[in-house]
């Protein structure tokens, strides 16, 4: 097992280095928080979210949690949506998913996995409802990879459905909703060509007439 203290030594290296580079870079870091986006992406050790796209800390708020889940009863993820959007007013909420997702495997399966079962709940009601289109799909990793990215744009829907949204674009607000998905076997991003910039394309029964 890797020492703790290596830790201590990495970070007191990688300040190092950022002093090196931006003698200021703390100061300035401390004093204020303004990032554009906000990513909700999986807890995955393997899809480490500013790594991704080149961002240093300060410049991406993030949410993650077990298959990037959005889920309406979820107070955590809700509340740091409201932060962003409220307080921090970030300009893109970017839901990002990765192809071999575990917790999508296992939302494809019948194992019991443990508490995890009740939150992964959600994830198997969704691969039930695309049971058949996904059945067609005769390789079995192509099948899981497809579960990923239909996960991804059914949590796009569900920041979309949020009050906290949909009150954002009432008042005029800037503010876009994007579905990524991340290939850990070549580490790059692709745009799975779901974005939403108001409630034009979300149904109307999901549309909260009053929520500006």
């Amino acid at each position: 097992m890797t020492d703790l203290n290596d830790l201590f030594e990495n970070n007191k290296a990688w300040t190092e280095a950022i002093n090196a580079e931006d003698p200021t870079f703390f100061k300035k870091l401390s004093a204020q928080q303004a990032p554009e986006y906000l990513w909700i992406g999986c807890a995955d050790s393997r899809v480490p979210a500013n790594e991704i796209v080149g961002l240093l800390p300060g410049e991406l708020f993030v949410h993650r949690n077990v298959a990037n889940a959005v889920i309406h009863t979820d107070l955590n993820c809700l509340s740091v949506i409201q932060y962003a959007v409220d307080v921090l007013k970030v300009k893109h909420i970017i839901v990002c998913g990765h192809y071999g997702c575990g917790g999508v495997q296992a939302a494809m399966q019948t194992q019991s996995f443990g508490i995890v079962d009740y939150w992964l709940r959600h994830l198997k009601d969704l691969y039930q409802k695309h049971h058949q289109a996904l059945k067609q799909i005769a390789d079995r990793e192509q099948r899981w990879d497809r579960m990923c990215e239909l996960n991804v744009v059914e949590q796009v829907f569900n920041v979309c459905h949020t009050n906290i949204v949909q009150s954002a674009w009432g008042r005029g607000q800037e503010l876009s909703i994007h579905g990524w998905i991340y290939s850990i076997k070549d580490g790059l991003l692709r745009d799975l060509g779901v974005t939403f910039e108001s409630t034009d394309g979300i149904s109307k029964l999901y549309q909260m007439t009053d929520a500006s």
